[in-house]
């Protein structure tokens, strides 16, 4: 795919909510910042503007869609539509039961119009490399919905994960497709060649997999533990064509600005959640640890708990709690591998925990999820 020359086009002429835009109006790009991250966002996500005209361009009918996915006959026609977890995964599997395309989740996940990258990918696309670029995402993810993306890098390869964080459902394989060609997106855009990934991990079993052979141009893992796609590490480093330094010295502060004002509306007890999650790999953290990331003492960290109505304990068996919901609903992980990953000793530890928050063992759980999704 030949690169769009990004940077003249956006600082030319920028669409917003299809509407042409000068980039030079301040007012409208803080205007259109607000816009996009007024929500509660650890709640909630805005589905784009642009859905229902992409929709109607590959000849799905969004009544039916929302018919399927049992939701209000009109919510796309709101100017602002926020939905739940629940809902957004509803939404897409109504697009995947009404449209006829097994590939619908990649067609709806590519864009080739710069006017049509929304604002954390236009700030993405104007840093200097692959690495930096999807850096940039995962942390600009926290403005918009309750969701991460997880990257992970070694001496061979880099892996890259979508985690939705209030997940009590499987992910939707229209969505899981729609994020990877957006990542693949990013990626070819930005470097302006077409670049693979290595392979494409898939939790799901074997379908459709020439398509997904052909738009990725890599080979399809079908049946693995975790949905992700793969690229070599030396990929991250890949010079981006698109890089606009002047672009980006503009849109930083804003968003950097939106983050800080998310973060302030956050409550304690939230912030220390999300802080357990990211130090939970393979150990317990203590509270010192925590204390230590959010940069005050373990003292004050107890003491605001407190103030909160919450201990330390609480908020970590919350936190591991959200994460198994994650783990088992959305990998093929075994529950000694859940187990070692949410910090337990061992996987009789985890199952009585487990057994405590949901009133049956983790196994019966997966199960009744997997029936519900295959329901």
């Amino acid at each position: 795919m030949d690169a769009v020359p990004f940077p003249t086009a956006v600082l030319n002429c920028w669409q917003v909510n299809d509407a042409a835009t000068q980039i030079g109006e301040t007012a409208t790009w803080k205007s259109r910042l607000s816009a996009s991250v007024a929500c509660n966002m650890s709640k909630h996500f805005r589905v784009p503007g642009r859905l229902p005209a992409k929709l109607q361009e590959l000849g799905i009918g969004v009544s039916a869609v929302l018919r399927h996915a049992g939701l209000p006959a009109g919510l796309l026609d709101q100017p602002r539509v926020l939905v739940t977890t629940e809902e957004l995964f509803a939404l897409w599997r109504g697009i995947g039961e009404v449209s006829p395309d097994p590939a619908i989740g990649l067609k709806l996940g590519t864009e080739t119009k710069p006017e049509h990258f929304d604002l954390i990918a236009i700030a993405a696309l104007s840093t200097g490399n692959f690495g930096e670029a999807l850096r940039q995402m995962a942390r600009y993810k926290q403005l918009s919905c309750p969701e991460e993306i997880v990257h992970a890098i070694d001496e061979a390869e880099w892996s890259i994960q979508f985690r939705w964080l209030l997940a009590s459902d499987t992910e939707p394989a229209v969505l899981t497709d729609l994020c990877f060609a957006w990542v693949l997106t990013i990626a070819r855009h930005g470097t302006g060649t077409r670049i693979s990934p290595v392979r494409i991990e898939l939790v799901r079993p074997r379908a459709d997999e020439k398509s997904l052979e052909r738009h990725f141009g890599c080979p399809i893992v079908f049946g693995a533990a975790r949905n992700a796609i793969v690229f070599r590490a030396s990929d991250a480093a890949l010079p981006f064509v698109t890089r606009n330094a002047e672009l980006l010295a503009m849109l930083a502060p804003q968003l950097d600005e939106e983050l800080k004002q998310h973060k302030g509306q956050e409550s304690f007890p939230e912030r220390v959640r999300t802080t357990i999650q990211r130090k939970l790999t393979g150990r317990r953290p203590k509270m010192q640890d925590i204390a230590r990331e959010l940069r005050i003492s373990a003292r004050t960290l107890q003491r605001r708990l407190q103030d909160s109505g919450y201990s330390f304990q609480q908020v970590l068996e919350e936190a591991r709690h959200q994460l198994a919901r994650h783990y088992l609903t959305n990998s093929m992980l075994e529950l000694n591998e859940t187990a070692y990953l949410l910090g337990y000793e061992d996987s009789n530890s985890f199952v009585r925990a487990f057994r405590m928050w949901e009133g049956v063992p983790p196994a019966h759980w997966r199960g009744a999820q997997r029936e519900k999704a295959a329901s």
